[in-house]
């Protein structure tokens, strides 16, 4: 597609390679792969699991809720994955390296973001005090998968706009529970 004279692809692809030469310092890359191994679940496991030990029936209702939402994001991704099978950047685009193995093969749409937003749309609507903390750790992730070469922009939008969706409806059929 063309807007103008600026194609959207060549142009998600040059703001890949502009991202992605930030992790050439060796500083920024080791940043963003430890932002980004915490987003393979760590992080939020271990926020799930505080909030349903917190000892309150909202934390143990807010983590079951993350739970099931990020079943149904695990499901979203995989299958767009198969379905799509757009090629990582450092595989398709010149210039671009993997600063951090990826852990399956198709790129769009970025499985971190979506659960990672997914995740904060939820927990948010439980506990909106988490939002600086939500909300910068998500940031990054979706940050980090361009900038480790693993995902295109367009990768990571299409993931947070499928992320508010799905957190979003999950919320709306969590009210009729």
């Amino acid at each position: 597609m063309l807007i103008g004279r600026l194609s959207l692809p060549g142009f998600d692809r040059r703001l890949c390679r502009v991202a992605n030469r930030w992790g050439d310092r060796d500083v920024v890359a080791r940043f963003f792969a430890a932002i980004s191994r915490l987003g393979d679940g760590a992080f939020w496991y271990t926020l799930m699991l505080a909030l349903a030990l917190s000892g309150d029936a909202r934390g143990a209702r807010a983590a079951a809720h993350m739970l099931i939402t990020g079943a149904v994001a695990l499901v979203l991704y995989r299958g767009l994955k198969c379905w799509t099978r757009r090629p990582r950047p450092f595989r398709a685009c010149a210039g671009v390296i993997a600063h951090l193995p990826p852990l399956d093969e198709f790129s769009f749409p970025s499985g971190h973001t979506l659960h990672a937003v997914s995740f904060s749309v939820v927990a948010l609507a439980y506990f909106p005090a988490l939002a600086p903390l939500l909300l910068t750790f998500t940031a990054l992730v979706a940050a980090s998968r361009v900038v480790l070469g693993l995902h295109y922009p367009s990768d990571v939008l299409a993931a947070i706009a499928l992320g508010c969706a799905l957190g979003g409806a999950s919320l709306q059929i969590g009210m009729w529970l």
